[in-house]
């Protein structure tokens, strides 16, 4: 399955973003099929290939629920919002490390 989204380069601290499509199960870094753009949350600078982006879209990409906001944001596609939450690492691990409550 194909999907378009953030592979993060820059410096330690000063990230940047490319949007990419490429299999889901691969390195969003090292292997992608085709860079369609990129984002700097920093600067807030955005520039997309729209058409790329519709293109693989129409092909079966599946962006990722952060990229999909983005492009709404913008313009690019329609749709609804897809609520993005973090999970923080001391909250899971609690989480698995809890017994189960007994019924």
């Amino acid at each position: 399955m194909l999907a378009i989204r953030f592979s993060r380069h820059g410096k330690k601290n000063q990230p940047f973003f490319r949007i990419v499509v490429s299999e889901k199960a691969k390195d969003p870094v090292g292997d992608f099929l085709e860079d369609l753009g990129f984002y700097n949350p920093r600067s807030k600078e955005v520039s997309f290939k729209k058409e790329r982006i519709l293109h693989w879209i129409g092909c079966g990409a599946k962006p990722s629920a952060t990229v999909h906001n983005l492009l709404l944001k913008h313009g690019v596609t329609t749709g609804e919002r897809i609520k993005v939450m973090r999970r923080h690492k001391k909250d899971q691990e609690e989480k698995e490390a809890a017994p189960a409550p007994a019924a």
